[in-house]
C-alpha cells in the first residue's frame, strides 16, 4: 500500500502543475505556448508541434520481448509498440520508434532524442524528480529467473553469489540497496544480460517478473524461482520535465483509453500468446483508465 500511496501522491503533484495548462474538449492540449520550452537544460516539443510536425518520436525497448522488440522481419513488436501506436494515430501523426536502453530513458528525453519513453518505465521518486510521469498502464514487480540446476528460491540466496542485472533498472537498484552482499554483473542490453546467464556468467538474472515469466517459458532449463519480490510498482509513460501539454494529453489519451478497455485488448493482442489467457494474470498486470 505503501508504494501506491507514492505513486498517488506524485501523480497528484503532476496533476495540480497541469491545472495551468489548458485542453480542449477533445484532450488535445490548447495552443497556450507554441515555442516548445525547457527545464533547466532540457527541451521539448509540445503538443502543437508535434502535429505541425506531423511525426511523434518514441522510445521503446528494442531487445525486451514480448514489451517492446524487433521481431525477424525487422518490425518492432510488443505491448509497448502497440500502445506507441495507437498514440501515434490519435494525434494524427505517424510514428517513429527509437530504440532505448534502460539506462539510456532519461537521458533521452532530456536531450530531445524522443517525445516520449514507453519502455517498461517504473515510477519512482529518483526518476520523478528528472521526468514527468502520465498516469499508469501497467504494474510490476521483479522477478528471479535461474538455471533448473541451482534454481534461486529467495532472495538471501542469493547472498555471496553473482546476480545478472542490467543498468539503471528497479532490479539493480532494489538489490543494491537491499542486498549488498550480491555480486551484481551488470550489462547495457538485456541481450547481453541473458547471454550471460545462458553461458553460465551469473547465477541468476533479475529484472521485472513479467519478463522473466515470459523468457523462462521460451528457454527450456530455466526457472522463475521468484515470481514477485519487492513492492507492486507503477509502469508509465514519461516526457521532458516540464512538458506540461503533451502530459496533459497523454493523461486524457490513457482515461479515455481504459473507457474502450484498449489495454486488455492490447494484452490479448501482445501478451496472451506468451502468458495464456489467464484472467487472474492479466488484471495483476493490466492497468486501466490509469487507475491502480
Amino acid at each position: 500500500m505503501k508504494i501506491f500511496k507514492k505513486i498517488a501522491a506524485l501523480f497528484a503533484a503532476s496533476a495540480l502543475a497541469l491545472t495551468f495548462a489548458g485542453c480542449d474538449n477533445s484532450g488535445n492540449s490548447g495552443s497556450g505556448d507554441n515555442s516548445g520550452g525547457n527545464s533547466g537544460n532540457a527541451t521539448f516539443r509540445n503538443v502543437d508541434q508535434i502535429k505541425e510536425s506531423g511525426e511523434v518520436t518514441i522510445g521503446v525497448f528494442s531487445d525486451k520481448n514480448p514489451f517492446g522488440y524487433v521481431d525477424n522481419e525487422g518490425n518492432y513488436k510488443g505491448y509497448d509498440v502497440y500502445f506507441a501506436e495507437r498514440i501515434a494515430k490519435d494525434l494524427g501523426v505517424e510514428l517513429k520508434l527509437v530504440p532505448v536502453e534502460a539506462a539510456s530513458r532519461v537521458e533521452f528525453l532530456e536531450t530531445s532524442k524522443v517525445d516520449i519513453i514507453l519502455a517498461n518505465f517504473t515510477v519512482t521518486d529518483e526518476r520523478a524528480q528528472k521526468v514527468d510521469f502520465a498516469l499508469p498502464y501497467m504494474k510490476v514487480a521483479l522477478g528471479v529467473v535461474s538455471p533448473d540446476s541451482a534454481i534461486i528460491k529467495s532472495a538471501e540466496e542469493l547472498n555471496g553469489k553473482t546476480l545478472i542485472v542490467v543498468k539503471g533498472t528497479t532490479a539493480e537498484t532494489y538489490f543494491t540497496e537491499n542486498y549488498p552482499d550480491v555480486k551484481l554483473q551488470k550489462y547495457d542490453e538485456y541481450n547481453e544480460a541473458y547471454s550471460a546467464l545462458q553461458d553460465g556468467r551469473g547465477d541468476a538474472f533479475s529484472t521485472d517478473n513479467t519478463e522473466v515469466l515470459a523468457w523462462a517459458k521460451s528457454n527450456p532449463g530455466f526457472t522463475v524461482g521468484i515470481e514477485s519480490l519487492g513492492s507492486t510498482d507503477a509502469i508509465a509513460p514519461a516526457v521532458t520535465k516540464g512538458n506540461e501539454t503533451l502530459l496533459t494529453w497523454l493523461n486524457d489519451e490513457i482515461k479515455t483509453l481504459g473507457g474502450e478497455q484498449f489495454f486488455h485488448k492490447d494484452y490479448d493482442e501482445t501478451l496472451a500468446a506468451v502468458y495464456g489467457d489467464d484472467e487472474t494474470y492479466k488484471e495483476n498486470l493490466v492497468v486501466e483508465g490509469g487507475e491502480m
